[in-house]
């Protein structure tokens, strides 16, 4: 049977679009139900009457495993629509009471998460009625969410040149050759960058926008690449250095409490830092609600500040693009 708007209305509500969404996302009902802070049968009752309301259902199990239908693939669509055009509402309520509030999506490459604090921490204080929610992740999950809109802004730094993309430098990130410190490598003078890479290099997974960047440089100066070791964070293959496994390029932001200790060194090695940027990254055709605004021009605002905050100095080329800078 195919209800008119007015009787679907007056048969739904938020709440079991809400539980529907939950269920979905989380691919549970008793997750949901967690997440929620409901009981699972409240989540089960909420469901069966969604699916009377629609007159089809919107999950189906197979097994133990539970799936959408194409009837709650639809749903979803429409929640994400109807969500997302509450959120701006509230937002823009709020901006008309002088405020900004409402929710902040982001997700970092696992690299920038070093640094999203630095960033986040003097951006709350000027707007603190803004709820942040941060997922991290690799470059290539970072790309796909661009790609699905999933995010309100992601945080990166090999941007994809092929997609309709606004892009704000807002940090360097330098990545750097590392070592042991009784690592013989620091007693070599005439040391070239294919000997370190040469040296038992540790690396991170495919995907990986570390990676991809020491892969870009090597191929543009014919040097080989042959990783002994691949890992899957930065922080495991920091400390499969300290361990002594092997050598390693890292971003210096996520290693600098071992260079004060005196655990881990920089070798001094020709091309090396490789200067990267992080961005702030959304689709050109997405329209930014009033918190991206506010966090985009908090960006712009403070970038020679929040630098002098990470690296203790001016940045050395303001605005360089990070897919050219070396």
């Amino acid at each position: 049977m195919a209800y008119t708007l007015s009787q679907l209305l007056n048969r739904l509500s938020f709440r079991q679009l809400q539980i529907f969404r939950t269920v979905l996302e989380k691919q549970s009902y008793s997750r949901a139900a967690e997440e929620l802070g409901l009981t699972q049968p409240a989540v089960s009752s909420q469901i069966r009457q969604l699916e009377q309301a629609l007159g089809q259902p919107v999950f189906e199990y197979v097994g133990k495993q539970l799936y959408v239908t194409a009837a709650g693939e639809q749903l979803y669509k429409a929640v994400g629509s109807i969500f997302a055009g509450l959120e701006r509402l509230q937002m823009e309520l709020a901006e008309l009471q002088g405020q900004v509030k409402g929710e902040l999506r982001l997700a970092a490459v696992s690299t920038a998460q070093y640094v999203v604090p630095y960033l986040l921490e003097g951006f709350l204080k000027q707007f603190p009625l803004v709820e942040v929610r941060l997922r991290v992740v690799n470059r290539a999950q970072a790309i796909e969410r661009l790609t699905d809109n999933r995010d309100d802004l992601v945080i990166m730094g090999m941007v994809p040149e092929s997609r309709a993309l606004n892009t704000i430098p807002f940090l360097d990130n330098l990545l750097v050759p590392v070592v042991r410190t009784d690592d013989p490598l620091l007693k070599r003078v005439d040391l070239e960058a294919q000997d370190f890479l040469d040296a038992q290099l540790l690396i991170r997974e495919p995907g990986s926008g570390t990676r991809y960047a020491l892969e870009n440089w090597c191929s543009r100066n014919r040097l080989n690449l042959n990783p002994k070791l691949e890992l899957g964070s930065n922080t495991a293959i920091k400390h499969g250095v300290l361990a002594g496994l092997g050598v390693a390029v890292l971003p210096k932001v996520c290693i600098d409490p071992e260079l004060r200790l005196g655990e881990l060194a920089i070798p001094k090695l020709k091309g090396f830092p490789l200067r990267r940027s992080w961005c702030t990254v959304y689709p050109s055709a997405k329209h930014p609600t009033p918190v991206v605004q506010a966090l985009l021009e908090y960006v712009r605002a403070t970038t020679s500040e929040l630098h002098a905050r990470v690296y203790g100095h001016e940045p050395a080329a303001p605005g360089r693009r990070p897919e050219l800078a070396d």
